[in-house]
């Protein structure tokens, strides 16, 4: 069965957002809800959640990142947080959204958070899933986070620089904790992403800068996470492959307005591997009151 099927109802839409051509699946009514994938990621991640989420009172958009799936990938640009965040503010902007609730998950966890430090205005709630971007500060924190980031890109840029659909395979593996949840068509969907005519440079861009030293400077210290005022949720898996799921608590008590939960029987993909359990904690707390 396709993963397509999750989704029936929804509507695939393109719009320019900060300059760049940007894709997005979208279902419902209600309060703007944008859900942001990690790196190299594209929509399809969150097809198991789009229709379900909408059918809790929510106007969902599962967003292509700059340089990420079918949306436009830039050369001329630097893919550091705050590129994320204009894109992401310029997607709000294009479908005329005041505020937004904000669901991200790994690098989309980073955007959102960051976005909400800087543009506190135009965000609702937040749901950071498995996210990057978090830097306490006991060296213990510090040292992993490096770790992190190194092995993050060592093995995304394994599968990118000359992807086949085995590299591809094995990279969307090491995300979850089943693999057999990697289907052949989420190997080709992700493999004809990777290698979409004119990619290459703007591929090897993002790779090297978002998960590269200099983008550490943006990073979500102790300091930036007690600024943030929305109210967050933290999501955390019991088999995330990178941030021990300790960093998430923790920052979920640094936050002012944050509570934690986790999700059981998932790797880094929580929302593809357990939608269930996912579409019910997420849907819940945005739900509450989507106002």
């Amino acid at each position: 069965m396709s993963f397509w099927t999750d989704s029936l109802g929804a509507e695939v839409r393109f719009r320019e957002a900060a300059g760049w051509r940007t894709r997005s699946i979208e279902a419902g009514e209600g309060h703007p809800v944008v859900l942001m994938g990690g790196l190299t990621g594209h929509a399809e991640g969150f097809l198991r959640n789009v229709v379900p989420l909408a059918e809790r009172g929510l106007r969902v958009y599962a967003l292509d990142a700059v340089g990420h799936g079918l949306s436009a990938r830039p050369t001329d640009v630097t893919y550091h947080a705050p590129l994320f965040t204009e894109h992401l503010i310029g997607f709000l902007d294009a479908i005329g959204a005041e505020r937004a609730h904000l669901v991200g998950q790994s690098l989309g966890g980073w955007t959102a958070l960051h976005t909400a430090l800087h543009h506190p205005g135009r965000v609702g709630r937040v749901v950071s899933v498995t996210g990057a971007g978090l830097l306490l500060s006991d060296r213990g924190s510090k040292e992993e986070s490096e770790q992190v980031h190194a092995r993050v890109k060592a093995v995304t840029a394994k599968a990118a620089a000359a992807p086949t659909r085995e590299s591809v395979r094995a990279r969307l593996e090491w995300l979850m904790v089943d693999p057999a949840v990697v289907t052949d068509e989420l190997v080709e969907c992700r493999y004809r992403y990777y290698t979409l005519p004119g990619t290459q440079e703007a591929q090897a861009k993002l790779v090297a800068e978002q998960p590269g030293e200099e983008n550490r400077a943006h990073m979500l210290d102790e300091a930036a996470l007690a600024r943030i005022e929305a109210e967050t949720l933290v999501v955390w898996t019991d088999h995330n492959p990178t941030t021990p799921a300790e960093v998430g608590r923790r920052a979920s008590e640094i936050l002012p307005n944050a509570r934690f939960d986790m999700i059981t029987g998932a790797g880094h993909w929580p929302m593809f591997e357990q939608p269930g359990q996912f579409n019910r904690i997420v849907g819940d707390f945005l739900a509450g009151d989507a106002g």
